[in-house]
């Protein structure tokens, strides 16, 4: 289907390659509204019975061309923020660099933009001395002025309500053709512009099967440093699409090799080369994108967890060394510095960092076991991702982890008369302990009355 479009985009442009702008009508493309959302065409035929254009865009588009099932519907139009609040009563404004407008439904939130226009000698627009964009309100009447400016071809693809066609205007059907990521317009500037571009393309190209071009590809080594500069709030979000959403080791591995990962996570640069610590968060990268594709819950907090732990580790034993600090308070220390290092970077919210914790602290614990302790450590509204953690590093530290792993697996299996029995195997097993013997005390001598 998409050769087809592209032969007619040729001919459109008489056969041009190096013009691949086109109006694709509707009987040569396959979106069709039944694949879009009740609420985004309710807001596309709002806007153009109000006499404004209205098109559907990025990855929306994108998406639907490859068959695939967007989860989000983004929108855009020549009607500025106030005039789309004025059309929708359940339109709410937001955003500082750029104006949008979010049409709530319910849980439901279509985004609507009005174009973008052009950055040259635009009053509204302010770059930082790296060329990072702060400030973005340069509107357009131009729907080709919008098109120039997204960031890659593939996401320049917009669907016309007005007559149901497809407009490219940056060869965006080709590159989905070819399986290309590729920036639109000069790949140094446009990442300059806003650097998060880098973590986008590794994210699009894992996440859709495709390559990144290399004119695209080659200046993110270079550029990577310029991550530092994006607010540590942004980043967090963008590690949840990076890692929480089915694709997570591919895009470890990419952005490692391109430099990336280490601007997110500096304190792991020592160990990707480590054996040991690679394959534990390669096997907490894997288990998270398992559980994404099978719908099961997963949680930030096991993942940073995982990924982490290395760091942790060697710098509680840096501290034990230095201070001479019992086990568990080197660990709580080691704990603070480990996780303000790395908030630093990203913004971990909270919620998120008191289950990192717990999940360490209970690594410390689940081998005390004695009494009641196992009982109460079962109890624990962390035991379950404190185990799974534990059974990954017995894939990895050795017989001492996976032994335990092993004999909290069998505890969670039998009833209350079998983990009684378990646990006391354990006493058995050492031997109850001797007593030392009370040094007596010298009497003191009689004397006599």
């Amino acid at each position: 289907m998409i050769s087809r479009v592209i032969d007619f985009c040729r001919r459109m442009v008489g056969g041009k390659e190096s013009e691949p702008s086109a109006v694709i009508p509707r009987d040569e493309h396959n979106i069709s509204r039944k694949d879009i959302s009740d609420n985004a065409l309710k807001v596309l035929y709002r806007l153009n019975k109000a006499g404004y254009e209205a098109y559907l865009v990025g990855g929306g588009v994108r998406d639907l061309l490859l068959g695939l099932h967007p989860k989000d519907f983004d929108i855009v139009t020549n009607a500025h923020p106030d005039d789309i609040k004025k059309l929708f009563r359940n339109c709410r404004l937001v955003g500082r660099r750029f104006r949008l407008a979010h049409i709530l439904f319910g849980r439901d939130v279509i985004e609507v933009a009005t174009f973008r226009g052009s950055l040259t000698d635009n009053p509204d627009a302010a770059r930082s001395e790296e060329g990072m964009l702060l400030r973005d309100n340069a509107y357009s009447d131009s729907v080709e002025e919008d098109a120039l400016r997204r960031d890659f071809s593939i996401n320049a693809l917009y669907y016309n309500i007005a007559d149901y066609s497809i407009v490219d205007f940056a060869g965006g059907m080709q590159a989905l053709e070819e399986r290309r990521i590729e920036l639109i317009g000069d790949p140094a500037t446009r990442y300059r512009e806003d650097p998060v571009r880098m973590l986008r393309a590794v994210r699009f190209a894992t996440k859709l099967d495709m390559d990144i071009a290399p004119d695209t590809a080659n200046p993110i080594r270079e550029l990577a440093p310029l991550l530092d500069d994006i607010p540590a709030a942004r980043l967090f979000e963008e590690c949840l699409k990076l890692f929480m959403a089915g694709h997570g080791l591919d895009n470890f591995r990419m952005l490692a090799d391109y430099g990336l990962l280490q601007r997110l996570f500096p304190s792991l640069a020592p160990y990707l080369d480590d054996a040991k610590a690679r394959r534990l968060m390669e096997l907490a990268l894997d288990n998270t994108d398992q559980r994404v594709r099978t719908d099961q819950k997963s949680t930030p907090a096991f993942l940073f967890a995982a990924l982490l732990w290395p760091v942790l580790d060697i710098r509680a034993q840096d501290i034990l060394l230095e201070s001479g600090l019992p086990s568990n308070d080197a660990y709580q220390l080691a704990m603070n510095e480990v996780l303000d290092d790395q908030c630093r970077r990203i913004a971990i919210p909270r919620r998120f960092t008191t289950t990192i914790r717990e999940i360490w602290t209970l690594q410390l614990r689940l081998d005390k076991r004695a009494g009641r302790r196992a009982e109460r450590l079962f109890e624990h509204p962390r035991f379950r991702a404190a185990f799974d953690f534990l059974e990954m590093r017995g894939e990895v530290e050795g017989k001492e982890i996976k032994a335990l792993a092993q004999w909290w697996q069998q505890y969670q299996l039998e009833d209350e008369s079998g983990r009684r029995h378990l646990v006391s195997g354990l006493f058995e097993a050492k031997g109850p302990k001797r007593r030392k013997p009370r040094k007596r005390r010298p009497r003191a001598p009689q004397t006599q009355a």
